[in-house]
């Protein structure tokens, strides 16, 4: 039986590490660092470094590398091998501070949005003591920062960590207001993750799966998630294998790996950690995600995170669980018993509804990507419009404060059940709203937007920076005032006035909410050309600045750099697409129609007078959607045309968005109606029923 207290943090120099290997003095300046943000000296790097390589050797470790972030949404890593020959012909283990603290990749071939040219190759990774090293394959990984030679952020984890500083001085000043002095306010986040596993064999036989992560064709099963049966289901024994195997994966690297079960759509699951600190929760999903592949294929098994694998079932997103709170371990989204009464909440409240209205777009634009635009708004994911869920009780609040009432608190129910044996329970205050895009849930907002593959750095990066904005400018309203109790009422009640369009408490789905959002003026943004349209708006760009989180020229390079991903992906689709027409469909498609005519033919010659109806009816309709799949194809590759040459990278984005993608649904819809048509053993790759029910 695993031992979970003790493999838990083996394979991560935690602070229980750091403590029992290095002395105490440099422990204690390596604390300060981690704590107050101290600049970290070379002969205490040196030090760690000589600790941190003892203790990764003693593990297996053989190399180390700077393991960082760039703008691909995925980790990078570039390995050294800590063996210093010498000139005897033997070999030692080093490995210095300065090799620990910095290190020089090669930055021309990530992206940086025109910011590098290929032959100024040089950047730099830089050590982010705040998150654990960890041992991966006989590798030290080190989690680290990456900017270009000229100093540009070129990497997800700089702007994040220059976020969670802004967030951290701003609120400080708030609760400086109310009397408390603390030292740090961090944001925590807790990110549920939710995937699909296929069997790898079945996958191998799917050339879009391979390609681009998700299903560019496949007729509906005929049974699909509308028995609803899946969910919290018993596992599969071989999904129970998986899951062991991926927990006590993530448990040696400190990941707390807490819940998982069956989601909704067959073959689709989720696991969901304790909360940590933002930069820290980052980095761990990041690693989460490589690992539950990994882990997938020594199980003869496929991970998919794409956020829509497959049509007509649920997507698949990331929950990202939002907080804040102080180093005294208080949490500033705990509305307490009696939310209406506490003033504290009620402002901090009040800043992130402000900041979510004022950024609908900045916060749409940090969840959106090609895979994610399937997903938003269909099959249980919240709508493309962005709104807030406050829960019946905190609604009733901010209403009395809208409609100038008295609040009125309703008396705390319990559920009575129904049934003697079972004791009443206290009901919650909010329930859950699966619809809703930024939901409270308690004493944190679940940001319900974010797809499954998505690096939840540019989410948490805008959703602190929007706060930390709006908590400066109700700090330097607040700290010039005479009678603080009466600016902090007019304050609270002027700013929930001037944004309760942004609460809605309804149903996301209902094709009403979209008429409704419309006339209180709430931005639809349904694709990621729509969303990054507006991202380098003099608003966004004056925030992002002002903020410290981004410069102008780092905004200009992420712009370029998502709408070129967007259309790559779309490229990549097409591509794959017409390959699987012209050399799996149409000749499966052919070979089929061929036994049935021989089939017809035969008959005939046996049987004179023999009608063969049914086998003319099905060759005449197959003959038919071959021919429109042709055709069907033939628009998609005119419509790829043009978009390649539409013009500059966001015109070339929205062709994809608005030409592509209707002709790719058109040779889809065709394939799709024609798929049922063709024998069992003439069909061209695996379908959906084999896919989500043979694992």
């Amino acid at each position: 039986m695993t031992n979970v207290p003790e493999l838990f943090g083996s394979m991560v120099f935690n602070q229980k590490t750091m403590k029992d290997r290095l002395p105490k003095e440099t422990f204690k300046a390596l604390k300060k660092t981690l704590d107050d943000g101290a600049p970290l000296q070379l002969d205490v790097a040196n030090v760690v470094a000589h600790a941190m390589k003892e203790w990764a050797i003693e593990n297996g470790a053989t190399h180390f590398a700077h393991w960082f972030q760039p703008l691909t949404g995925i980790t990078a890593e570039k390995h050294d091998s800590f063996i210093n020959p010498q000139d005897d012909g033997t070999v030692i283990m080093t490995f210095s501070g300065k090799e620990l603290v910095k290190g020089e990749p090669d930055a021309s071939s990530f992206p940086n949005g025109g910011h590098r040219a290929t032959f100024e190759a040089r950047g730099y990774t830089v050590w982010d003591p705040t998150s654990y090293p960890f041992i991966k394959e006989h590798t030290l990984c080190i989690p680290t920062a990456f900017c270009s030679y000229t100093g540009e952020a070129l990497d997800k984890k700089t702007p994040l960590l220059r976020s969670m500083e802004s967030l951290d001085k701003q609120a400080k000043r708030i609760l400086k207001l109310f009397g408390k002095e603390v030292s740090h306010v961090a944001t925590t986040v807790g990110p549920e993750q939710e995937y699909f596993i296929v069997d790898h064999e079945l996958w191998s036989q799917r050339k879009d799966l391979r390609m681009t992560g998700r299903t560019l064709f496949g007729a509906k099963p005929s049974k699909g998630q509308e028995m609803e049966d899946q969910y919290f289901a018993a596992l599969n024994p071989r999904i129970v294998k998986y899951m062991e195997d991926l927990n006590e994966t993530l448990w040696k690297y400190g990941i707390l790996s807490k819940t998982e079960h069956n989601e909704v759509a067959p073959a689709q699951h989720e696991m969901a950690p304790i909360f940590s600190t933002t930069n820290l929760a980052v980095d761990q999903n990041q690693l989460t995600m490589e690992v539950m592949k990994k882990v997938a294929k020594r199980h003869g098994l496929e991970c998919l995170l794409h956020e829509k694998p497959f049509a007509g079932v649920n997507g698949s997103g990331k929950h990202n669980n939002w907080s804040m709170s102080t180093n005294f371990g208080e949490n500033l989204l705990e509305p307490g018993k009696t939310p209406e009464s506490n003033a504290q909440f009620l402002l901090f409240l009040t800043a992130i509804l402000k900041a979510v209205d004022e950024n609908q777009d900045l916060l749409r634009m940090s969840v959106a990507s090609a895979g994610n635009d399937h997903r938003l708004g269909a099959n249980e994911a919240p709508p493309a419009i962005i709104s807030v869920y406050l829960g019946d009780e905190l609604y009733k609040v901010l209403e009395a404060i809208v409609e100038g009432k008295p609040y009125s608190a309703d008396k705390k129910d319990t559920m009575k059940i129904g049934v003697d044996l079972l004791p009443s329970i206290p009901k919650d205050s909010t329930d859950r709203n699966r619809t809703s895009p930024f939901a409270f849930t308690g004493n944190k907002f679940e940001f319900r937007s974010c797809g499954s593959s998505l690096s939840i750095s540019g989410p948490n990066t805008t959703l602190n920076a929007i706060v930390a904005s709006v908590l400066r400018t109700f700090a330097d309203e607040l700290e010039g005032a005479k009678d603080f109790e009466a600016a902090l009422n007019t304050l609270i009640d002027r700013e929930v006035k001037a944004h309760w369009r942004i609460v809605f408490n309804g149903n996301g789905y209902d094709d009403s909410w979209k008429v409704e959002a419309a006339k209180r003026g709430l931005m639809e943004l349904k694709t990621t050309p729509d969303a990054m349209a507006h991202y380098m708006d003099a608003k966004n760009v004056k925030l992002f600045t002002e903020m410290g989180v981004y410069t102008k020229e780092e905004m200009e390079a992420h712009y370029e750099t998502k709408l070129v991903k967007y259309s790559q992906i779309l490229n990549i689709e097409v591509n794959t697409m017409l390959e699987m027409i012209n050399k799996d469909i149409l000749p499966a498609a052919f070979s089929y129609m061929d036994s049935v005519s021989k089939t017809v033919m035969d008959l005939k010659a046996v049987v004179p007078g023999a009608k063969a109806s049914a086998q003319s009816e099905l060759l005449a309709k197959l003959d038919s959607l071959v021919c429109d799949l042709s055709s069907k194809a033939a628009a998609l590759e005119e419509a790829h045309a043009k978009a390649e040459s539409a013009g500059d990278v966001l015109a070339v984005a929205k062709a994809y968005a608005d030409i592509v993608k209707p002709a790719m649904d058109a040779a889809r819809s065709v394939y799709d109606e024609m798929e049922p048509l063709i024998g069992e053993g003439y069909k061209p790759f695996p379908s959906y029923e084999d896919l989500l029910y043979r694992v």
